[in-house]
């Protein structure tokens, strides 16, 4: 599924599954994120945010999530100092969405490649899940992505 920059609603609405749209986010939120986080949202993420600011899946799954819990579960991972005994480094990760069971989809944070991985939280595994934003949605809503 490629992706127009500002077609992202239309090409989820059109997927199977139930989706829920946010109102899209604000500038100011998105140079938030970039500013807490030190570094921009990923170019397809953020034109997805600027669109809805959130995507929920069937049972209020977080398929995409607001631009204000990016900034706040990523923070969070990668503050915690616990957290840092225990797993790889999480600064290279962007985390925008759970799998429902503890695991998290994440985008590179850094690195211009726009490849979605899921981290395991039971082994601290980081798989490759699909190739760009777009696929990830198309994939997870289409029951592709088997975690």
């Amino acid at each position: 599924m490629e992706v127009e920059s500002t077609m992202w609603t239309e090409a989820v609405a059109a997927l199977p599954g139930t989706t829920a749209f946010q109102a899209p986010a604000s500038e100011s939120s998105l140079l938030r994120c970039a500013t807490v986080l030190g570094h921009p949202m990923p170019a397809d993420l953020a034109a997805l945010l600027r669109e809805s600011n959130g995507i929920e899946g069937e049972y209020g799954a977080g398929l995409i999530w607001s631009a204000e819990r990016i900034v706040r579960e990523n923070q969070s991972l990668r503050e915690d100092s616990e957290l840092a005994t225990l797993y790889m480094p999480f600064d290279p990760l962007l985390f925008f969405a759970d799998a429902g069971n503890g695991d998290l989809f994440a985008l590179l944070a850094k690195i211009d490649r726009p490849d979605v991985f899921v981290w395991n939280h039971e082994d601290d595994s980081r798989t490759w899940a699909a190739p760009s934003l777009g696929k990830y949605l198309e994939w997870w809503l289409t029951g592709q992505i088997k975690l």
